[in-house]
C-alpha cells in the first residue's frame, strides 16, 4: 500500500473520530478542506461512499463501518509491531492490572505472577479474580485473561496464549451409582453441571463419529458461575462437569475424578488475552504477555 493511501485512511478515521471533518483535520494540523479531499480520494479509490454528509452531521455507511472497524485493526496491528520492538528497550516498572478467571488464576497465573515479580523488581501487580465479563477500559485494567472466550469489541486486540485439552469428568461415587455413560446420547439421563453467568452460559457440543459438531444437554440442575466450584460439585458427586485439563489434572491422578466417554472429540479451551487497541503496551505489559506465551504456548 502506498504512503498516500495510508495517509489518506489516517485522516478517514482522523474525520469519524472526531465526527467532524474540522476536528478530523485539527486533530492531524490539516484545514477541513484538506480532510474532505483526503476523504473523497478514498472514497473514489474504493467506489464505495464511506460517509453520509449533511450540513450538520457525518454518519457512517455500512461499508464506511466495515472499513472503519478494519483500520482499527490494523492500526493496532501497526502499534503492537512497533511496541514490539521499542518496549524490550525500557524497563518494566509502575502497576501492572489484571482481571483472570478465578480458578485458572490461582492454579496457573500465580506461579507466573511470582516469576514476574521475581523478575522486574520495579512493577506491582494487581489482580482481580472474578469469572465476571469486565470491561477493561471502564474500569481501567491493562490486560485480561479469559477461557474460550474472544471479544467482539473493536476497541481490544486478543491474542490466544495456550490451548488446554477439555474433558467430562465424574466422581466414581457418582459414576458407580447412576451408571457410566456409553455414548452422546445417554448423558441426557445425567446430571450434568454446566457453567452460567449473567453473561453467558456454557454450551456443551462435542464431534460424533460421523466428525460433526452436535449439541448435548443433559439435566441441569446445578449451574455455577466458577469453574473452582464445577470441580467441587463434580469432586463431590453432583455429576458430570466438562472442565479443562489444568483445573482436573491433579483430581484424575489422586482418583478424585474419572474421566468419562474418554474417546469422545470434546475439543479444546483457548485461554485468550485482551487488552486495549490504540495504546502502546508499555514494558510492563510486554514482558508479562511475553512470559505467558513462553509458559503456557505448545
Amino acid at each position: 500500500m502506498s504512503r498516500t493511501n495510508l495517509n489518506d485512511i489516517t485522516v478517514f478515521m482522523a474525520v469519524v473520530d472526531g465526527g467532524s471533518f474540522v476536528a478530523g483535520g485539527q486533530a492531524l494540523g490539516m484545514t477541513r478542506s484538506a480532510a474532505g479531499k483526503a476523504v473523497m480520494r478514498l472514497e473514489d479509490r474504493l467506489g464505495v461512499r464511506l460517509l453520509h454528509r449533511t450540513t450538520r452531521t457525518l454518519s457512517l455507511t455500512d461499508e464506511g463501518r466495515a472499513f472503519y472497524d478494519r483500520g482499527l485493526q490494523i492500526f493496532a496491528a501497526v502499534e503492537d509491531a512497533e511496541a514490539s520492538v521499542a518496549s524490550r528497550a525500557g524497563t518494566p516498572r509502575g502497576v501492572l492490572r489484571l482481571t483472570v478467571p478465578d480458578a485458572f488464576g490461582r492454579r496457573v497465573m500465580l506461579p507466573l505472577l511470582k516469576k514476574y515479580l521475581r523478575a522486574w523488581p520495579d512493577v506491582q501487580v494487581e489482580v482481580s479474580f472474578t469469572d465476571r465479563v469486565v470491561d477493561l477500559i471502564e474500569e481501567g485494567f491493562d490486560l485480561a485473561v479469559r477461557i474460550g472466550v474472544t471479544d467482539p469489541d473493536s476497541r481490544l486486540v486478543s491474542r490466544i496464549v495456550a490451548r488446554y485439552k477439555v474433558m467430562l469428568c465424574a466422581s466414581p461415587a457418582y459414576l458407580a451409582e447412576q451408571g457410566v455413560p456409553g455414548g452422546l446420547d445417554e448423558l441426557a439421563d445425567h446430571d450434568c453441571l454446566v457453567f452460567s453467568s449473567a453473561t453467558r452460559r456454557q454450551g456443551w457440543r462435542f464431534r460424533n463419529e460421523e466428525g460433526d459438531w452436535v449439541k448435548v444437554a443433559g439435566r441441569s440442575r446445578l449451574r455455577l458461575d466458577s469453574g473452582e466450584a464445577l470441580r467441587d460439585a463434580a469432586v463431590s458427586g453432583e455429576g458430570i462437569a466438562l472442565l479443562p485439563e489444568f483445573l482436573v489434572a491433579e483430581d484424575l491422578v489422586a482418583g478424585r475424578l474419572t474421566q468419562v466417554l474418554v474417546n469422545l472429540d470434546v475439543g479444546e479451551t483457548k485461554i485468550v488475552t485482551l487488552y486495549p487497541t490504540r495504546r502502546l503496551l508499555e514494558p510492563r505489559v510486554r514482558q508479562f504477555l511475553d512470559l505467558m506465551v513462553s509458559e503456557l504456548g505448545p
